[in-house]
């Protein structure tokens, strides 16, 4: 029974490993959460051509046009929009491919990486 009373938590080597892990979760999220918060905002933007009815929006070029515009709204600055958005016209709709992956340095040589890659059917041309 005496040594169960003994057993009062962590020791400090417990506590600096759990701080440890506990830093490292941090820092990834901190790394990778903006990118799939701005991954979410461009699903967002490229679905309301189809869910808006009063955007005016009839050509290929158009659609960049508002993509373009509802990034710089968004604050999405680090796309090249005619890198990752590839747009075409099928069956009277527009079919949207976004497709890009970033990287963000975790420590020296090890990088994380985030691929997206979604295919939007919407809107009429």
């Amino acid at each position: 029974m005496r040594v169960a009373g003994s057993q009062k938590g962590l020791s400090f080597v417990g506590w600096l490993l759990a701080l440890a892990l506990a830093a490292f979760v941090l820092s990834v999220a901190f790394k990778l959460v903006p990118h799939y918060l701005d991954h979410m905002s461009m699903k967002k933007i490229i679905n309301a051509v189809d869910t808006n009815p009063a955007l005016d929006i009839t050509t290929v070029g158009d659609f960049y046009s508002y993509v373009g515009k509802s990034m710089q709204v968004n604050s999405i600055r680090d796309l090249d929009l005619n890198k990752v958005l590839s747009v075409t016209v099928e069956d009277n709709k527009f079919l949207a491919h976004l497709q890009y992956e970033k990287r963000e340095s975790l420590i020296q040589n090890i990088d994380l990486v985030v691929k997206f890659d979604d295919t939007f059917k919407v809107g009429k041309p």
